[in-house]
């Protein structure tokens, strides 16, 4: 499968939440891809802000395109965790974060941004700002044993490519309170020593 099949996903998924008024955004390697370097993905990572009362509507509109349990998203929704949809043509898996996992989800979907990802047709998501999926992919890191280099590469990927653009001060309070600073202080003087 190529990266065009996941963002072909992402965007019917997208849709099908926007016609609900349901606010999402796209994190994971998708998302450090906008910000940092492009690595090839076959899943999609979404936050979203969805209710029960969403939950019908979303499985309609998605309709026989994916495999959607909406027993299974009502448990996720109730348990403040994730869900998947899976694709049926493509295999693709989208994996729904129910938003309010973390401490900063809220500010993070408040902060999100509407960025151009295809040309012709015009496409657009939302996704994290640089900073915010900075600190995701610290907190996934950290989650995982800090042990995938993949998630350690999509880190200083976004620090390369973001340059001096990021908003320190932003990026160290949010750490704390993601307990993470000890992560981001290692990327950047990483990143920084190699210059």
């Amino acid at each position: 499968m190529v990266a065009s099949d996941t963002i072909r996903v992402a965007l019917i998924v997208a849709e099908a939440l926007e016609t609900c008024g349901v606010r999402y955004l796209v994190g994971g390697s998708l998302a450090s891809a906008v910000s940092g370097e492009p690595r090839s993905t076959v899943d999609v990572d979404l936050v979203v802000e969805l209710t029960e009362k969403d939950v019908e509507p979303l499985v309609g509109l998605l309709g026989d395109r994916f495999h959607a349990d909406a027993d299974v998203i009502r448990r996720a929704i109730r348990d403040r965790s994730s869900a998947n949809v899976i694709h049926h043509a493509t295999s693709t898996k989208v994996d729904l974060f129910i938003c309010g996992g973390s401490p900063v989800d809220k500010e993070q979907m408040e902060r999100r941004q509407r960025v151009r990802i295809a040309g012709d047709p015009e496409a657009w998501l939302y996704v994290y700002t640089p900073e915010d999926i900075l600190l995701q992919k610290l907190r996934w890191y950290r989650m995982g044993h800090e042990v995938s280099e993949r998630q350690w590469n999509d880190i200083r990927g976004i620090i390369i490519v973001q340059k001096g653009r990021l908003d320190r001060a932003y990026l160290q309070d949010k750490a704390g309170v993601l307990r993470v600073s000890d992560l981001l202080d290692r990327a950047l003087n990483e990143v920084e020593g190699d210059s």
